[in-house]
C-alpha cells in the first residue's frame, strides 16, 4: 500500500502564527487563557491544554481581572477590546492578519452604507468565531447569510454591501452573490454598482487548497480527510474530495480509521483542513501502516 501525506495541507498561517504565539507566551508563564478554542480540532486543543492554555468563553472573560488571554487567528469584535481595558487584561492578539484587513473593509463600508441606508450581508456562519469579528464592526447589524432562504432577511430595495467569512467556499460566495443580483433586478428592475457592491474576502490561502484537493483526490483510490468536527473549513474541503472520490473518509484521529476502507494495493491519500496539525496527519499514517501489517490481507 502506498500512503502520501498532502503537502499543501495542513495549518494557514494565521493559525500557525497563533499557536506558536501561544507556546512562546507559555514558556514565560505558567498560564494561558484562550478566548475560544485556539483552533477547531479537539486533539491540538487537548495538546495545548497540557503546556497550561486554559480556554474560556466571553462570560468568563468579563469575569477576569489582571491576566493574559490569547485572541486566537479568528479575531474578536471591539467589545472584546473594551472589556480587557476594563479589567486590566493583557491581550496576546493573535488574530489573523487577512481577519484584521476584512474586519477594517467591513467597519468602513457599514459607515458609508449607514449614511446611504444600505445594508452589510456577510456571507458566512452565523456565531462562527469569525463572523461574531465582523458583525461586531457593524454594531451587529450586519445580516449574515449561508443558505438562499437567508436572503429573505435582506431588503432588496435598498443598497447591499457583500462580504464573505475568508473561509468559505468561494463556490458558494458567487453562487449567494448572483442571486443576491437576481433578487436586486426582481425588486428593482435594473442593477447598477450603487445597489449592489459584492467583495470576495476569502482567504486565497485557503481557496487555493480547492483545486489542490481536488487532484489529490483524483490521484489517490483512497482519501483519509482527517479535520476536527467543528471545523467549517473542514467540512467544506472534506466536501471537495468526496465529489472528486467516492472512498473518501472524514476522520478525527487515527482511532477512526476502518480496515474494510482499504485494499493491499490502494494509493491512499491524507490530507486535512486549515485547522488540521502535520502530526496529527503523520500519526494516522503510522496507524494506516502498522494496520496493513498486522490487520490488512496480504
Amino acid at each position: 500500500m502506498q500512503v502520501t501525506i498532502d503537502k499543501n495541507s495542513g495549518y494557514c498561517f494565521g493559525v500557525e502564527f497563533a499557536i506558536k504565539m501561544a507556546e512562546d507566551e507559555m514558556e514565560q508563564s505558567e498560564k494561558l487563557y484562550c478566548l475560544g478554542d485556539i483552533v477547531h480540532n479537539d486533539m491540538e486543543v487537548k495538546r495545548l491544554a497540557e503546556k497550561g492554555l486554559v480556554v474560556i468563553d466571553r462570560e468568563k472573560l468579563a469575569d477576569l481581572n489582571d491576566c493574559k488571554v490569547l485572541i486566537r487567528a479568528h479575531g474578536e469584535p471591539p467589545e472584546t477590546y473594551k472589556t480587557a481595558i476594563e479589567n486590566n487584561i493583557e491581550l496576546i492578539d493573535a488574530s489573523c492578519p487577512v481577519v484584521l484587513k476584512l474586519q477594517h473593509r467591513v467597519k468602513t463600508a457599514f459607515d458609508k452604507m449607514e449614511r446611504e441606508q444600505g445594508q452589510i450581508v456577510i456571507y458566512g456562519k452565523k456565531g462562527h468565531a469569525e463572523v461574531i469579528g465582523l458583525t461586531g464592526q457593524t454594531l451587529e447589524k450586519a445580516i449574515v447569510v449561508m443558505e438562499e432562504s437567508d436572503l429573505d432577511k435582506i431588503n432588496f430595495n435598498r443598497p447591499v454591501t457583500l462580504f464573505s467569512q475568508t473561509t468559505k467556499s468561494t463556490k458558494g460566495f458567487y453562487q449567494i452573490s448572483q442571486k443576491i443580483e437576481e433578487r436586486i433586478k426582481a425588486a428593482k428592475g435594473q442593477l447598477t454598482s450603487v445597489d449592489f457592491n459584492a467583495n470576495d474576502s476569502i482567504c486565497r490561502q485557503v481557496s487555493n487548497r480547492e483545486p489542490q484537493l481536488q487532484r489529490f483526490a483524483e490521484e489517490n483510490d483512497v482519501i483519509l480527510f482527517v479535520s476536527g468536527k467543528k471545523s467549517s473549513n473542514g467540512k467544506a474541503l472534506y466536501q471537495v474530495c468526496l465529489s472528486q472520490n467516492p472512498r473518501s473518509y472524514f476522520i478525527e484521529n487515527e482511532t477512526e480509521l476502518d480496515p474494510e476502507w482499504f485494499h493491499p494495493t490502494d494509493k491512499v491519500g491524507i490530507c486535512g483542513a486549515t485547522s488540521t496539525p502535520m502530526w496529527l496527519m503523520e500519526q494516522v499514517k503510522t496507524h494506516l501502516e502498522s494496520l496493513e501489517e498486522n490487520v490488512l490481507p496480504a
